[in-house]
């Protein structure tokens, strides 16, 4: 009897994985923790660098440890806190009304025919007037002392908030309109659930400059006959040379700046939390 051996089928071998596809991602990639503050530590870090090797005049602009040690002693002998006190109030008044104005106005002219023909030209004529060079004239109207400060501020603030506010207003996409007068919605319905979303984000880009604004007009208005205020600390302190008391100022202005800006970004990502942008 013959036996017969049939041979096993070969086993194919097992396929190949097949490599995946990286997707090619155009977003500018996940946020950096603490990004913002990348740039001004580099150029902290060059100030330092360029004094230690003896590249900078300290008469001209003094080691960081030196600006560091004067702004200490101001804050000791209670000059300091005086100071960004009496400036921390002038910015905050007029930041609050040049913010009021510049909503009221914008809704105003935004939302009503008649109100934009009143409103928007004199705005648009008002930007065009430089703001610092209202000042000799709120002196005569408001005289020398707190008032007129506070009313430039004001003016320096309204302004972008109320031209960003306005635009965004202005770029509501009619189809909305459409649809809210479809589903019948009242106008205060309207306005609640398509004017203010639709505004918000050019009003943020308003607020950042506005905010910006106050601390620039700040350090100008301060050089006016005052007699307290950061403007007023670098102003005595350019009469007797001491650039790092000026630089102790500068720095101050700027990290206040920083903070208040990074304070309305945050305000602005929480707000608008619904909207997928590049920056989220």
């Amino acid at each position: 009897m013959t036996t017969t051996v049939t041979a096993a089928p070969p086993v194919a071998a097992p396929p190949e994985p097949t490599r995946r596809r990286r997707r090619r991602t155009l977003a500018p990639g996940k946020r950096l923790p603490a990004s913002r503050l990348v740039g001004p530590l580099v150029l902290l870090a060059l100030w330092a660098a360029a004094s230690a090797a003896g590249r900078l005049d300290p008469g001209a602009i003094p080691a960081p440890w030196t600006v560091l040690d004067t702004g200490v002693h101001l804050w000791t002998d209670g000059t300091l806190p005086t100071d960004i006190v009496t400036s921390l109030e002038r910015a905050g008044y007029g930041f609050a009304i040049g913010l009021t104005a510049g909503v009221t106005l914008a809704l105003a002219s935004g939302l009503t025919r008649s109100g934009e023909a009143l409103i928007d030209g004199t705005v648009q004529l008002n930007r065009a007037i430089p703001t610092l060079g209202l000042i000799p004239l709120f002196i005569l109207w408001l005289g020398i002392g707190e008032t007129f400060k506070i009313a430039i501020i004001a003016i320096v603030v309204y302004i972008p908030i109320y031209l960003n506010t306005h635009a965004a207003l202005s770029g509501i996409d009619h189809r909305f309109v459409e649809l809210a007068e479809v589903q019948g919605l009242s106008k205060f319905r309207f306005i609640r659930e398509i004017v203010i979303p639709g505004a918000l984000p050019g009003f943020f880009v308003g607020l950042r400059l506005g905010v910006t604004g106050s601390w620039l007009g700040l350090v100008v208005l301060e050089q006016i006959n005052a007699t307290s205020g950061l403007g007023y600390m670098m102003f005595q302190a350019q009469n007797y040379g001491q650039s790092d008391v000026i630089l102790v100022g500068l720095l101050i202005y700027g990290v206040f700046g920083l903070i208040s800006d990074s304070a309305v970004r945050l305000i602005e990502r929480r707000v608008l939390s619904w909207r997928r942008t590049l920056s989220s």
